[in-house]
């Protein structure tokens, strides 16, 4: 009888696993066609090959280095291809068995649930820097970010080491349930430093100030895109409660799709009408913005709130990215789709929100473990960056720029009968 509860459990939470992964792996469309939608024609199949490519890239290097330096391990998942039925049987009686124990899965399908994350923070990167950075060196930072960087301060934080042998983030009072801080804030600062040496765009400033709007070409697929990524939203947070098969677990993932869904239309909501007290318009840009804000808001605790207490953030969340967006530009600092903004600074309101729901965490954690988190990611990246500025260069001529990265990266436009490259 409990070896038929152990086999009954392992098979449920290693399918929810992998059913989680693969609406995270969904994401990656989301983020694919939201970029294609808000840059300008002429560089939409140089972003859609990006947001392909870095996809790819993240999964090899998690794969090769990544998933060892965040869990611990060895390179290449050596040792993952078997699974001793024996030892995980006998671990499971040891803890008296039963389904309101641990969650016990496949090593492979945590795998694939941990890569499609890394992916998801590269993927944050790809849209800030759109329409003026290499293709090549993009890909470059993608192999160090996916294989270096983001295990590094992954495993200061889920994965339970000390930062550089000095503290532990977990001993401090940090939390961050699903990523708030670890993936979308850690994305972001990535971002922000590409766009730093990067520069503007060409034109994008005037000389006297002015800040030129650069509408995106093809709206509905942001629409679409923003859908898209909702929908992948709820593998991303609810698999995060790592377990389904008992009452507990499982009525916990149903409040995390619940609360995750809240947070997203708060978000959009309050967007929404901010944009429209701020600019006299009902701004799509900034409501789906909102949406995509909310969500990171509550990722970094979606378990614990209540429905309306995670509307309530998310809308925090949707205000807040309006009035940064706004920020970002009056600094100069070109972010073409408002990566920076929807996925670090709420990614930031998220670990500040979560004590108040959760009495587990502390501000004194949340601040540090974020701190920690953004200085490591912000400059390791800006060194990397760095270097291939100085090595290959990260920016395409003017001229290229102008005729669009579609035709000097990837030598064919996306709308070759609808629109001039110029």
């Amino acid at each position: 009888m409990e070896s038929n509860i152990f086999h009954l459990q392992y098979a449920i939470d290693t399918f929810y696993f992998l059913v989680c992964g693969a609406l995270v792996m969904w994401m990656a469309a989301g983020f694919a066609m939201l970029e294609s939608g808000l840059v300008r024609a002429k560089n939409t199949t140089e972003i859609l090959t990006k947001n392909v490519a870095l996809y790819a890239v993240s999964c090899t290097m998690y794969l090769i280095c990544g998933y060892a330096i965040m869990y611990g391990g060895n390179i290449f998942l050596s040792g993952m291809g078997e699974v001793d039925s024996a030892a995980v049987l006998s671990d499971f009686a040891a803890r008296e068995g039963g389904f309101e124990g641990d969650s016990i899965y496949s090593g492979a399908s945590d795998f694939f649930f941990q890569v499609v994350f890394v992916a998801t923070a590269m993927s944050i990167v790809s849209g800030a820097v759109a329409e003026r950075m290499k293709l090549f060196a993009f890909l470059g930072f993608a192999v160090v970010m996916t294989g270096f960087i983001y295990p590094m301060e992954g495993s200061w934080t889920w994965g339970g080491a000390s930062v550089f042998g000095m503290y532990t983030l977990g001993d401090l009072g940090f939390s961050d349930f699903a990523g708030s801080g670890i993936v979308h804030m850690a994305g972001a600062a990535a971002a922000l430093a590409g766009v730093i040496l990067l520069g503007a765009r060409k034109g994008k400033y005037g000389p006297n100030g002015e800040i030129r709007a650069f509408p995106g070409a093809n709206l509905p697929l942001a629409t679409l895109g923003t859908f898209i990524l909702w929908m992948g939203w709820f593998g991303f947070n609810g698999g995060s409660v790592l377990k389904l098969g008992d009452i507990s677990s499982a009525h916990s993932v149903a409040m995390v799709f619940l609360n995750t869904n809240a947070a997203a239309a708060g978000g959009g909501i309050a967007a929404l009408i901010t944009a429209r007290l701020m600019f006299g318009k009902a701004d799509l840009t900034m409501l789906l913005n909102g949406a995509l804000a909310g969500l990171v808001t509550i990722t970094a605790e979606p378990s614990t709130p209540t429905a309306l207490t995670a509307t309530l953030f998310g809308a925090l969340g949707g205000i807040l990215v309006v009035f940064s967006i706004v920020t970002l530009d009056k600094l100069r600092l070109d972010d073409p789709v408002g990566a920076i903004s929807v996925h670090g600074v709420c990614g930031i309101l998220g670990l500040l929100l979560v004590p108040i729901t959760n009495s587990n965490a502390s501000f004194s954690g949340q601040i540090i473990g974020g701190l920690t988190i953004f200085i490591w990611v912000f400059v390791a990246s800006l060194i990397v960056w760095g270097i291939l500025k100085a090595v290959v260069g990260i920016r395409v001529t003017e001229e290229e720029e102008y005729e669009g990265v579609d035709l000097s990266e990837c030598g064919m436009e996306a709308y070759p009968e609808f629109v001039s490259s110029k």
